[in-house]
């Protein structure tokens, strides 16, 4: 048995990151992953999604050339065994970055499938170190943290197990494009694989039981993005409640009860998109008293479980299922493990979804605000009066800032191009409590998009 003074299970962002600055504090660290370094995010999550994300942005280009007097360009259609060629250079090469990074003397990296044997010591039978060699099978520590992810969800409904209904998973190594394709699930995954495979020439339907796309978002922006995404083609169903998919022997159908009417739709492929759940099956969690819920494993503001020195990060305790939660998560635990404080505010956690045109978010929406009878203001202001945005010929697009009754800003729900960098500035200014009036003193470089925060904090 390897003695440590910290184990993670899990190598995704939330896992390698917080054992990279373990080492550098000192600790001996032992780090177990049972797949490809990088996680769900790395290797068939953010990173490849974005990849096709690119390919999907140069294609509308194209498509756009003639309004901008460029004549000549067009395409014949895409390659999809380049894409994922591409696709798969792109996360070789940043998972060959987090090899050489858990290289470190402090850092004993194990390949396999790790369980509690009791509350400090796992064990990974098989287990392999960084070679691929045999090795011990048996690390006991104080701390623990486990941050092994989520699995993807599927409805419970016949037809579910078919080969040709995927996960986002299976999508990211499809080589060729589906003449139809249906979507199930109107959230984050559905939105950005429906948004993609329209541009590369796909019949889109999304199928969303909700009454709008994107349910966590700020309606306002829902709405604005939904009839977006409608305009360039997209079949947007909301209100679908899908109970079945039947094989034709050409095509599926996909059975859905619509305002208490059946209804169905054909499709080539069909994704399954309807979330993710905690990744605990295997860890023997019940054994050593460790409690969940329905979102996975229950942890307080620290991070910590009922179970005295471990930890739960990320996805796997269902309270943010976004891979930077899962890394500030681990450096708080860290924090707290060696005795440190942070400011550190998890409340603040911006998000993005890379539909085109993209749609980002972080703090309360006016939803919820009304909801729970929150007093706020909104200040909005359109990408459509924006210089940069118009000489791009991406003027579709809106900015919403919420303020309190002290005019703190506490919410920003922004759609349009570059929402996923631009949500960043006022993240920044929500961390320092700030308000309206210090955003709108905050000088501006012009020509740019970021020019839509500025107009938002004036309106």
């Amino acid at each position: 048995m390897q003695q440590a003074d910290l184990i993670i299970i899990g190598a995704g962002p939330g896992g390698y990151e917080t054992a990279v600055k373990a080492a550098q504090a000192g600790l001996k660290t032992v780090i177990v992953e049972q797949g490809r370094l990088g996680g769900t995010c790395l290797n068939v999550g953010c990173i490849p999604t974005k990849c096709f994300c690119k390919n999907a942005e140069l294609l509308s280009e194209l498509s756009e050339a003639e309004q901008l007097g460029i004549n000549g360009l067009s395409h014949s259609g895409i390659n999809m065994q380049k894409v994922v060629e591409r696709k798969n250079e792109v996360v070789n090469t940043l998972v060959s970055g987090i090899e050489a990074l858990l290289k470190s003397p402090n850092i004993t990296r194990i390949s396999g499938k790790a369980k509690f044997v009791n509350a400090k010591t796992i064990e990974v039978p098989e287990a392999k170190n960084a070679k691929g060699e045999p090795t011990e099978t048996q690390y006991t520590a104080p701390n623990i943290i486990i941050a092994t992810g989520s699995v993807t969800k599927f409805l419970p409904i016949e037809g579910k197990d078919l080969p040709k209904v995927l996960t986002s998973t299976e999508m990211l190594d499809l080589t060729e494009v589906p003449r139809r394709l249906a979507v199930i699930g109107g959230g984050v995954i559905g939105m950005e694989f429906a948004s993609i495979f329209n541009a590369f020439g796909s019949e889109v339907t999304v199928l969303e039981y909700c009454k709008e796309i994107l349910p966590n978002f700020d309606s306002d922006i829902s709405k604005r993005l939904k009839a977006s995404l409608k305009a360039k083609g997209i079949n947007i169903i909301n209100n679908a409640a899908v109970n079945g998919i039947r094989d034709n022997g050409d095509s599926y159908s996909v059975s859905y009860q619509l305002k208490e009417q059946p209804e169905s739709v054909e499709a080539d492929i069909v994704l399954m998109a309807v979330g993710r759940a905690a990744n605990t099956q295997s860890l023997n969690l019940a054994d050593i008293g460790i409690e969940t819920d329905r979102r996975g494993i229950i942890t307080d503001d620290h991070f910590r479980t009922n179970v005295e020195g471990i930890y739960a990060i990320g996805d796997v305790n269902g309270k943010c299922q976004l891979a930077h939660a899962a890394s500030f998560q681990g450096q708080h635990v860290l924090n707290v493990i060696l005795g440190k404080t942070d400011n550190i505010r998890l409340d603040i956690m911006p998000a993005a979804v890379f539909t085109n045109p993209e749609a980002a978010t972080v703090g309360l929406t006016a939803d919820y605000c009304k909801a729970n009878g929150i007093n706020v203001k909104a200040h909005k202001s359109f990408f459509r009066a924006n210089g940069k945005a118009l000489a791009m010929n991406e003027s579709d697009g809106m900015v919403k800032i919420l303020t309190d009754d002290l005019d703190r800003i506490i919410g920003c729900h922004l759609y349009g191009p570059h929402s996923a960098d631009l949500i960043q500035e006022v993240a920044a200014l929500m961390n320092k409590d700030a308000t309206i009036a210090d955003l709108a003193d905050i000088v501006h470089a012009h020509p740019t998009l970021g020019e839509v925060i500025l107009n938002a904090a004036h309106a």
